[in-house]
């Protein structure tokens, strides 16, 4: 899957627009997933949802911050997770799932998992 010019320039004003949100935290589903944010420049507060060891954790974890944005996977697993944190967070924080929209309109579904993304990365 070779990017075109046009996916990475708008891959890059994605990652400002996500630098921009700094009362934010970014919620992602592992290692791999932050690795290729910063590999593209964010420069924000990314949490690795799979390092809490549960939901319960997790939710008393973030619930600090204004915004949580849902940054996970677009499969069946990353669908589940967002379900399930949805329900636990939905009534002490703001959640936002409009950056994974924007990434699935920008890479037209060929980045399904957020790792996939340091393929839009500079060379």
């Amino acid at each position: 899957m070779e990017p075109s010019e046009s996916e990475i320039s708008q891959i890059h004003n994605f990652i400002k627009l996500l630098n921009s949100k700094k009362d934010s935290i970014i919620v992602v589903e592992g290692k791999k997933d932050e690795q290729a944010l910063h590999t593209l420049g964010f420069s924000g507060t990314i949490c690795q949802f799979h390092s809490f060891h549960g939901l319960a954790r997790f939710a008393d974890s973030v619930s600090e911050y204004n915004q949580v944005i849902l940054l996970l996977d677009s499969d069946r697993k990353g669908a589940q997770l967002t379900r399930r944190i949805i329900s636990q967070l939905e009534r002490r924080v703001t959640i936002d799932l409009s950056f994974r929209q924007k990434l699935t309109a920008i890479t037209k579904g060929k980045a399904r998992h957020v790792e996939d993304l340091s393929l839009y990365a500079p060379t």
